[in-house]
């Protein structure tokens, strides 16, 4: 089989070194090139400690970003591991030059140019591809990820929270100005950056909330919400930093419209996940724990009643570096190609 030739722009982050990990062990794609502004020029194993000498990474070096760079290597797909805002200037050159995109940024994930520009407090860089991009969730978008040749990948809470809710959204059995969601992150979730709040110091034995009232990731969340319910829907969402190296865990408070029970919330996600590779359902036989899917694509979702009040209680639990950033990407990569979407992502 012809392997596909891809190469990963900031691949020196949390979520692009999760990439180099597991693209250079995905069975069909061959990893050309890296690119790191701060690393250029240096080789991967310099950076990268577990990469040992008879990898086929040993003999890759980082390279300054330049997309005319990748036409001589035959490059066929570029994730772009960037922050918002840089990711945007490369992906229309990308695009022209023939390369399918998969940006990890939050540079394309919002449709609404004002809507980018509120939460992310700048013009949005690039509109004009924002309508030729495919939000990529694949439980959800599946056929529009197959034919995208930009998708913009979802942010780790998104997909902690879209999941578990979107399925009841569609079924219309929940009040939707009752959802309130919490969410517990670990410190990679913020990037490789030193800053005096990610210092070990200071998020060890701590845990504390962040980004309110208007975090980021709202921005993509209320717009996949509101699509889903055909109504716009606003939600109160409080994340929170915890001492992990990884993994969310988010819990979701809703009230129905009617009387809810676990068997008929369970019958709406088994319609939706029973045969998702991805999507573990427990129920309210046990709870989510970062612990079974930390360094997995998995994500578990729980629900259950609360018999005093009548709420719904939704949790789920994920590793924002796989489910929630690099292994969503990759398998978005997988459909792209018509895969297997667990290539390079069964451990």
């Amino acid at each position: 089989m012809k392997k596909a030739k891809v190469a990963i722009f900031g691949a020196s982050g949390y979520s692009g070194e999760e990439l180099v990990k597991r693209l250079s062990e995905h069975p069909s794609v061959e990893l050309n090139c890296l690119t790191s502004r701060q690393y250029a020029g240096k080789k991967a194993s310099e950076i990268f400690g577990w990469i040992g000498r008879h990898s086929p990474l040993a003999m890759l070096s980082f390279i300054e970003p330049d997309p005319q760079s990748l036409a001589p290597l035959g490059i066929e797909y570029t994730f772009l591991a960037l922050p918002h805002g840089v990711a945007s200037e490369f992906a229309g050159t990308l695009l022209n030059l023939g390369i399918k995109v998969l940006d990890l940024s939050a540079d394309f994930r919002v449709k609404d140019p004002s809507v980018y520009e509120l939460f992310y407090r700048h013009r949005h860089p690039a509109p004009n591809l924002l309508k030729r991009s495919v939000y990529g969730l694949p439980e959800i978008y599946r056929a529009q990820i197959k034919d995208a040749d930009l998708v913009a990948c979802p942010g780790c809470y998104p997909t902690s929270i879209l999941l578990p809710l979107l399925p009841l959204l569609r079924a219309k059995i929940l009040r939707l100005s009752s959802i309130i969601v919490t969410s517990l992150s670990g410190v990679s979730g913020a990037g490789r950056k030193s800053e005096p709040e990610l210092l070990f110091v200071e998020c060890n034995e701590s845990a504390r909330p962040y980004g309110l009232p208007l975090h980021r990731h709202l921005s993509e969340i209320e717009q996949e919400l509101s699509n889903a319910a055909g109504e716009s829907v606003m939600i109160q969402f409080a994340p929170h930093l915890i001492p992990l190296n990884r993994g969310i865990i988010t819990t979701i408070h809703a009230e129905g419209l009617a009387p809810l029970t676990v068997d008929g919330v369970g019958k709406i996600f088994e319609e939706a996940y029973g045969t998702e590779w991805f999507i573990h359902l427990l129920g309210a036989s046990r709870y989510p724990d970062v612990k079974n899917v930390v360094n997995t694509n998995r994500l578990e979702i729980g629900w259950q009643i609360d018999p005093r009040t009548g709420r719904l209680i939704l949790m789920s639990a994920e590793d924002n570096l796989v489910k929630g950033a690099a292994g969503q990407a990759i398998q978005c990569l997988n459909i792209m190609n018509g895969w297997d979407e667990a290539l390079g992502l069964r451990n």
